[in-house]
């Protein structure tokens, strides 16, 4: 296990509010977003500026970490391949718990003790809790607009740019039957 760098801006030191229950702090910062910020088709850039609105409550079990994230993240229409820009705005309460209470929920049998976040040395790590909350809230299929049309099937020209654009195919069952209306001679007159 790897332990905590105290000096990254994504780490929070719980003695911001110690440990008797009820103390509080709030704190605003910046941080850069980590690597893999999101999905294959939306995601925010590593080290695109992410804001924290964030509030610090010491309880019994541990600190409780109440926040917002903003930020922009980037990808490619799934119609038609433009550059595509969300802002993203989301909000998080994770109760990250103290060694010893872990430790004892572990002992007691309790079923969540593998999920809970911990505080380790005194820091806690807000990556996996801003993961949590930015990364669902993407788009699965982002568009550049709503009503964005995409791109031709058959040549790859963006149908935006010219609305009437079509091909005129033939059903591969009937494409030799054409052969027969470009060569046959023109209708003569009906006898009597």
């Amino acid at each position: 296990m790897t332990r905590l760098d105290p000096r990254s801006p994504m780490v929070l030191d719980t003695k911001l509010v110690g440990r008797r229950p009820g103390a509080m702090s709030e704190l605003v910062r910046e941080v850069g977003a980590p690597s893999d910020f999101g999905t294959d088709v939306m995601r925010v850039e590593e080290g695109q500026p992410l804001a924290l609105d964030l509030r610090l409550e010491s309880v019994v079990e541990g600190v409780l970490v109440t926040g917002s994230v903003r930020g922009t993240a980037t990808g490619a229409c799934v119609r038609c391949l433009d550059p595509v820009s969300q802002e993203v705005d989301g909000s998080f309460q994770e109760l990250f718990v103290y060694a010893e209470r872990h430790d004892h929920h572990r002992e007691v049998g309790d079923e969540d003790a593998d999920e809970e976040l911990r505080i380790e040395d005194g820091l806690i790590d807000l990556e996996p809790v801003l993961r949590d909350t930015v990364v669902p809230a993407l788009p699965f299929k982002p568009v550049c607009r709503p009503d964005c049309p995409g791109l031709c099937s058959e040549c790859g020209i963006p149908l935006a740019e010219d609305p009437g654009h079509q091909h005129d195919l033939i059903d591969p069952r009937w494409a030799a039957l054409s052969v027969l209306t470009e060569t046959s001679p023109t209708p003569t007159e009906k006898r009597t």
